[in-house]
Order: structure tokens, then C-alpha cells, then sequence
């Protein structure tokens, strides 16, 4: 794809600046979102277009605890090479955010959770994984541990993309855009929370994640 979209896909760009294409590109770090797994579509094409430019990737499959899904996260950045760029949807996002502020590496969120903004109670009790029908409960300490990964305000926005569709059936994209004032920001009108036009950024993503 382009790295621009075109104007029929009624997107406001904001912020978006030309891209570098250096030699070394950095790993991938994919991070799902609540209730998925590495088998969502998007972890599973982002995938292959890393494979296709030799791009490092992981996408591992996140524990139902904040602390341990950070832990986890932390542990593949540390083994992976080069800078580590990461992507994250949903909450997989806040996750990405809490972990781009402590490492200061990049990274593109899509439809990201702004968890100060949630009622997360709703979803105590059990669950279920979109993917594979794991059951697990939620409980208030999971509530707990992640309201303390909150990040108040971002800073050097510079390193974030936003990715967000103002059609997000679970998620109100405009808390993420004032989230991340100042970054670059991709809003597109329509769509649902699984960020359907995933597959026209995959190439510009990869380019962003170039360090």
C-alpha cells in the first residue's frame, strides 16, 4: 500500500511526516488485546508482512495479568534485536504506552483502551478468549494492576502513531486522540473496533517502526 492513504477512505492524517528507510529495521513486538490471542488477524498479517521485509516479530500470548503480561513483554525486548517497536491494539495499546514511556522506544497503537476512562468492573467474573475459549475470571486485583500502569500524560509524542476508527463499537476514539495530542494521528471515519482497514497501513507501520 501507500504510505499516505487516499482521501476516499475518508481518513484524517494528522501530524504524518515522510519516513526514513535505513538499512537495520528494528523488531516487532505485536501486543493483543483483552479476551485475544497471537491468532487475531491482525498479529497474524502483521506477521506475515514482517516475515516478507525479514523483520523481527513476536506476538506473544498475553497472561490475563497486567503485571505479568508487562513482565513478559519486557522479557522478549530485552532478548530481541536491535530497537524494539511496538504495536499494540486495545489494551494491548495501554500496554505498548506504559512500555514506551519506560523504554523510550516507539510505538503504534490501534484503537488503544485509555483505561481512565473505563468502567472496567463490567467485566469481572468469568471470560472467555475470543480464540481459543480459554476461561478465566477477572478480578478486581487484574483491575487494580491495571489502573496502576496508568500514564498520566505521554511524553515525546514524536514516538507514537494512533490508529483509530470513529466507528469503534467498544472504545470512544476520541479519548485516544486527546490521549496522544501532539502525536501522529491516523482517524478514519467508519470501521469497528477490530480497526478494519488494518490491512492498508501494514506497509506504513513497518516503515515507521524503522529506527
Amino acid at each position: 500500500m501507500a504510505n499516505n492513504p487516499s482521501a476516499d477512505q475518508a481518513s484524517k492524517q494528522i501530524g504524518e511526516g515522510a519516513a526514513s528507510h535505513p538499512a537495520k529495521a528494528s523488531s516487532l513486538l505485536y501486543l493483543h488485546g483483552f479476551k485475544s490471542s497471537p491468532l487475531s488477524a491482525k498479529a497474524v498479517q502483521l506477521a506475515a508482512a514482517a516475515w516478507t521485509r525479514g523483520i523481527p516479530f513476536q506476538c506473544p500470548a498475553l497472561p490475563v495479568s497486567a503485571r505479568e503480561s508487562i513482565a513478559l513483554a519486557e522479557e522478549l525486548m530485552a532478548a530481541m534485536p536491535g530497537p524494539v517497536t511496538l504495536v499494540g491494539s486495545s489494551l494491548g495499546g495501554y500496554y505498548a504506552t506504559w512500555l514506551a514511556e519506560r523504554h523510550g522506544c516507539r510505538a503504534v497503537l490501534v484503537n488503544p483502551a485509555v483505561v481512565a476512562h473505563l468502567s472496567l468492573e463490567q467485566y469481572l467474573g468469568p471470560q472467555a478468549n475470543y480464540h481459543t475459549g480459554e476461561r478465566f475470571d477477572f478480578t478486581p486485583d487484574h483491575i487494580a494492576q491495571l489502573r496502576a500502569l496508568e500514564v498520566p500524560a505521554i511524553t515525546r509524542p514524536e514516538r507514537y502513531w494512533l490508529l483509530v476508527e470513529t466507528g469503534d463499537e467498544v472504545l470512544d476514539y476520541r479519548q485516544a486522540v486527546a490521549k496522544y495530542a501532539g502525536a501522529r494521528q491516523t482517524v478514519l471515519t467508519g470501521g469497528d473496533h477490530s480497526f478494519s482497514r488494518w490491512g492498508d497501513y501494514l506497509d506504513a507501520i513497518l516503515t515507521f517502526a524503522q529506527p
